[in-house]
């Protein structure tokens, strides 16, 4: 069993501190902007790559389908979202090969964040748009 520190001590003082949550100045420093935005880079990457699978995927589905129900459009849409999806990934990657701190690999990033939304809107949209039969 570990001994407790004595009330008033400069070790009992740094456990606590080490106990409790940061608080909203820390939460906020500059160096945690950077560590966010990289960090977002190792999401999208992952992400990116699952949802070209399921693209892909749901035009091999739609291609089964077209034989019941007729030719549909909707193969050649997801498969200009899976290309959004492509874009979001290999921005993503050249991001995370770039030294950190670096304008350009900031950049990338928010371009393969914009790519990775687009692409979700753009399912999103072809999945309505084919549940209601518009497409």
């Amino acid at each position: 069993m570990i001994p407790s520190p004595a009330p008033g001590t400069r070790r009992e003082e740094t456990m606590a501190s080490e106990e409790r949550p940061p608080t909203a100045g820390e939460r906020r420093g500059a160096g945690e902007r950077q560590g966010r935005d990289s960090a977002l880079s190792h999401h999208i990457l992952p992400s990116a790559a699952t949802m070209i699978g399921i693209c892909t995927t749901l035009i091999g589905l739609v291609k089964i389908a077209e034989g019941q129900v007729g030719m549909t459009r909707v193969d050649e849409w997801v498969g200009l979202s899976a290309l959004l999806f492509l874009a979001s990934a290999l921005t993503s990657y050249l991001s995370l090969r770039m030294p950190v701190r670096r304008p350009v690999s900031l950049r990338l990033e928010r371009m393969a964040d914009l790519f990775f939304l687009l692409g979700l809107i753009a399912l999103t949209a072809l999945a309505v748009a084919f549940a209601y039969e518009a497409i």
